[in-house]
């Protein structure tokens, strides 16, 4: 009987360890940043220092921008690096960026007739927006240069954690559920959150946070794997294609995702 006890548990150990994503280390790079927002395929490096500015960071080049009457970025999306979109909560205000960092729009929402009271914001296609509007508790798409709402989600139930996208969908995380839509702001999946806290996409690959343990939700699949255990606090976390980012105390480090 205790060889029969035995042999599940290494068949279940065997099981799990080949249900993990593994990962292996490509590179470090040494970076002071309150904040790491994006790297893109290039390399090109989008992050915030202490001062709220935000950097743009290329192998030959810095440029920053910097607008210290909105205070503190709270999200910066740099999914289209031609619209780059900062948040800043406090003031209930987005600023859109060209890719030279140059201000190209602004959006305060506390000044529209149609007042909305934001709590997180993220990339949509052409000139949108995904807001999350705190007061009636829904996803809208917003189209900021003609003031108007494209499509709205039915109404959630419990607080929201986080909110990433692209051009075709947008990850939602709240407190109870992992909510994907399609740009139509059509449901298309719906997952048990089972204690993440925070998330980071890129085109093909949901990367999600519990505790000190990350999980991979690759596109078209409905299976949410762990990431094999780094051994490292994560403070930060970014997913670029294949490639996943860990930032903490002062170091970025480079992982090449293992998929199967």
């Amino acid at each position: 009987m205790r060889y029969l006890v035995y042999f599940f548990l290494l068949f279940s150990l065997s099981v799990f360890a080949q249900d993990e994503v593994q990962v292996h280390i490509k590179d470090s790079t040494k970076i002071k940043a309150k904040s790491i927002f994006g790297v893109d395929t290039f390399g090109t490096l989008y992050y915030a220092t202490d001062n709220n500015t935000f950097n743009k960071k290329t192998k030959d080049t810095i440029i920053t921008y910097a607008n210290f009457q909105l205070g503190e970025i709270t999200t910066a999306n740099t999914f289209n690096p031609l619209k780059i979109n900062l948040f800043y909560k406090d003031f209930n205000t987005v600023i859109i960026l060209d890719n030279r960092l140059a201000e190209a729009f602004k959006v305060d929402f506390n000044t529209l007739q149609d007042y909305k009271n934001v709590s997180f914001v993220s990339t949509g296609y052409d000139n949108t927006l995904w807001i999350f509007n705190q007061d009636l508790q829904q996803l809208e798409l917003y189209d900021y240069k003609a003031n108007k709402i494209k499509q709205r989600t039915v109404p959630v139930q419990s607080e929201v954690l986080d909110l990433k996208s692209d051009y075709n969908n947008c990850y939602m995380l709240t407190e109870k559920y992992l909510y994907i839509y399609n740009y139509f702001g059509s449901l298309i999946a719906k997952h048990p959150n089972n204690g993440y806290d925070s998330m980071a996409f890129s085109k093909a690959h949901l990367v999600l946070k519990k505790e000190n343990n990350l999980f991979l939700l690759s596109k078209n699949s409905n299976e949410i794997k762990p990431i094999e255990h780094l051994n490292l606090l994560i403070s930060q976390f970014l997913v670029t294609n294949e490639t996943l980012y860990i930032y903490h105390d002062e170091i970025l480090r480079q992982y090449q995702l293992k998929l199967q």
